[in-house]
């Protein structure tokens, strides 16, 4: 290797190691909200726009938003294992708040149109209720 060569790719290296600090002292000073929408990315989008939804989403269009924190998470380990069992594939995470301590958590996303919400529903004791077929329009009609 000549001399011009090695030079020429410390020079490169140096630059893009400029880049890499510049980047990590950008994201230091960054809100944590907007490091959280940074990792979440297109998908945050798509629920906030109501192309996805979560199950919290759901259970509150079904008038169950004041089920208790485990047994909506509960509703969501059912609607997560129904939707595996259907697509074969887990479905999308989002990074949000948690709607009552504040704390950022991963949450799976999912089309409001996917039947595995409302198996998810008929399976688990706690909503098992909301799985009529008038609950089901109510979803339906707000989700078009």
């Amino acid at each position: 290797m000549t001399r011009s060569n090695r030079i020429r790719r410390a020079t490169l290296k140096a630059r893009a190691l400029t880049v890499i600090r510049r980047v990590h002292r950008a994201a230091l000073t960054a809100t944590k909200v907007l490091r959280y929408r940074a990792l979440s990315g297109q998908i945050i989008v798509a629920v906030e726009n109501g192309h996805l939804v979560r199950t919290g989403d759901i259970l509150e269009r079904l008038g169950a938003a004041d089920l208790k924190d485990g047994y909506q998470s509960e509703y969501g380990r059912h609607v997560k294992k129904a939707h595996i069992a259907a697509t074969g594939n887990e479905p999308v995470r989002v990074w949000v708040q948690h709607r009552t301590s504040g704390k950022w958590i991963h949450v799976h996303a999912y089309s409001p149109f996917d039947m595995a919400l409302y198996f998810g529903l008929a399976t688990y004791k706690q909503t098992k209720h909301l799985a009529q077929p008038a609950h089901f329009q109510a979803a339906y009609t707000a989700a078009a």
